[in-house]
């Protein structure tokens, strides 16, 4: 089965890397998708380890994995990655992420800003 973020590899050799190194990933998107990956997974602890300090959202860590639990994730589809590589401290990733909820399909239409911060991506919220 191919990683729930939409990449043709395993979840083993995809997202769970990223899971189990704290989100030590290269890209700005790969932490984009490692966290959509999570959010399937209802993985509240790597989504705040990976939200930036500044606007991490502490307070609601319970609700946000209660709801990431009460949906049906269908799928990711990144749209435009601005910047966000290994030589880069930011980048925006556009992205749609598709779900099954109380009987409707709907979408998370996001465009999202990314800081790299000791040699770590951060997903730090909406882009401007």
């Amino acid at each position: 089965m191919n990683c729930h973020c939409g990449n043709d590899k395993t979840y083993k050799a995809c997202c769970e890397v990223f899971h189990l190194n704290n989100g030590k990933t290269e890209t700005a998107e790969q932490l984009m998708r490692s966290r959509y990956s999570a959010f399937v997974l209802a993985d509240g602890n790597y989504l705040m380890a990976t939200h930036h300090s500044s606007t991490r959202p502490i307070k609601e860590k319970k609700a946000i994995v209660k709801w990431a639990k009460s949906v049906q994730w269908i799928k990711l589809e990144v749209l435009e990655t601005t910047k966000g590589s290994q030589n880069d401290t930011e980048g925006i990733v556009t992205f749609n992420a598709y779900f099954f909820e109380n009987g409707n399909v709907d979408v998370i239409h996001e465009k999202s800003a990314f800081v790299k911060e000791n040699d770590q991506w951060f997903y730090l919220g909406l882009s401007q």
